[in-house]
């Protein structure tokens, strides 16, 4: 597995400089920052060196021209903002980092005093993080379904199984439940006028199974090969979601689904297992574990939502504005890769834009609120992160995001989103700990103690909780 660098950040330092802050709101804050003109000094030897490459003066090499020559050519002035534009972003850094501010926005800032030769003093107004006041996590209890099994589930997992193995016959007879058909769809408004775009050709529909379109099954049953049914329905996509219409259906072509028998013959084909008692509890045991990860998962979100029901966060505008915008561009993207347009889309979801706009807003509230959150837990805890924890999560997002892990990897270490990533393991971690710490229960009044629970849906034993510890202890102490 590759191994991920961490960032590294190393910000020259001085003692000379002064900071304050002012709290202009719970999200905004004013930062002053006074500089000694003195240690401004090497930002303008600095600034003269390099303007010093620049110009050509007869007599003098590149970048040995003295520095009143320099202000003879081009002016004290141009030689003092050079050096101000390259020693702000340090100043500003160690501003933030003695202030102990976790910026949430690019500063506005505002050079308020700056003469040569004098003090200088910088402010800069920046989007920060609202404190947080975290509710007593231990009397929240939230309730999450049964993971219970039943033999119809198990049944279900067979009969699927058996359908991957499943055989056609082109038949002549009627249709009937089951079929595999081929058909031609063709709808028209009721004055019997085609409506563009709702044709299909060669479509494979199978009797019984998700209907397409209300009336669909019923129009089919009983028809051979050749035949053709007209019914009433209604559109269920594209801008005319919803419409009454007439839909014509031609059955082209009709095909008989024989399923295998279910027999230890068949078993030993489709599975490691001999006897169909093996393959029944193995499907079992899989679909119990599934269920608990969807019990782990039901508790983290409905912990997360009780915990941001009971508390108020004030948001930063523009990071609500930032975040949005982001969300509009992903939107857009996903719907030109369907190739849907926004009315399409807003259509088959029956929605005005109003209410789509209003829904987006909501949830990236929700979601900065929730990071928030979970970010203070971490910030209040002890929460510790190794390479390989952040090795094997960035693995995962490459593989949930169908890229090569090397080039994903490349990717993210470019554009800087390995602190990112960190902060996403991170918050995993602190999550995980308000669901331990909350009290969960299921559907039938059990109580569930999900830090047992592993990746892979089985619960953790006693001896493999003890082997972990020991375990981390040992890789710390190394």
């Amino acid at each position: 597995m590759p191994t991920i660098p961490r960032p590294h950040r190393h910000q020259p330092r001085s003692s000379f400089v002064k900071t304050s802050t002012e709290s202009l709101s719970p999200t905004r804050v004013k930062l002053t920052i006074e500089v000694p003109f003195e240690e401004f000094e090497p930002n303008l030897k600095d600034a003269y060196q390099a303007i010093g490459a620049q110009v050509t003066v007869p007599g003098f090499r590149k970048g040995k021209v003295p520095a009143a020559v320099v202000d003879q050519r081009v002016g004290r002035n141009v030689v003092l903002d050079e050096a101000i534009n390259a020693a702000l972003p340090q100043w500003y850094s160690q501003a933030v980092q003695e202030q102990e501010i976790q910026p949430l926005s690019q500063p506005e800032i505002d050079l308020t005093k700056f003469s040569d030769g004098e003090p200088i003093e910088i402010t800069a107004e920046l989007d920060v993080r609202p404190p947080i006041t975290l509710p007593d996590i231990s009397g929240i209890s939230v309730e999450v379904k049964d993971a219970e099994v039943t033999d119809a589930d198990v049944d279900e997992q067979l009969e699927a199984l058996r359908e991957r193995f499943a055989t056609f016959t082109e038949v002549e007879r009627p249709v009937q439940a089951g079929d595999v058909l081929t058909i031609d769809l063709n709808a028209a408004d009721k004055d019997g006028n085609a409506i563009e775009g709702a044709q299909a050709e060669g479509m494979p529909y199978t009797v019984g199974k998700t209907e397409m379109l209300d009336g669909l099954d019923e129009a089919v049953t009983g028809l051979e090969a050749g035949g053709t049914a007209t019914f009433a329905s209604q559109l269920v996509g594209g801008e005319l979601k919803g419409q009454d219409v007439d839909v014509t259906v031609t059955v082209k072509e009709v095909k008989e689904q024989a399923l295998p028998d279910l027999d230890e013959e068949f078993v030993q084909m489709a599975s490691e297992f001999d006897t169909l008692d093996e393959l029944r509890a193995d499907l079992k045991d899989r679909l119990t574990r599934g269920k608990r990860m969807e019990q782990a998962n039901e508790a983290r979100d409905l912990v997360l939502d009780e915990i941001i029901g009971q508390i108020e966060i004030p948001l930063p505008d523009g990071l609500v504005a930032e975040e949005l915008g982001s969300r509009r561009e992903q939107v857009t993207q996903q719907l030109a890769f369907a190739g849907m347009s926004m009315d399409d889309y807003l259509a088959e979801e029956g929605q005005t834009l109003e209410e789509f706009e209003a829904d987006l807003e909501r949830r990236v509230r929700e979601s900065i609120i929730a990071q928030f959150v979970l970010d203070q837990v971490v910030a209040d805890g002890e929460f510790g992160i190794d390479d390989t924890e952040l090795s094997q999560h960035i693995m995962r997002r490459a593989q949930q995001s169908g890229q090569d892990p090397n080039s994903y990897i490349q990717h993210i270490m470019e554009h800087n989103h390995v602190p990112e990533m960190m902060s996403e393991v991170l918050r995993g971690k602190a999550l995980a700990s308000l669901v331990e710490t909350a009290t969960v229960k299921d559907a039938s009044g059990n109580s569930l103690d999900l830090s047992r629970l592993r990746a892979d849906g089985t619960i953790a034993t006693d001896e493999q909780l003890a082997a972990e510890a020991e375990a981390d202890s040992a890789s710390s102490a190394s």
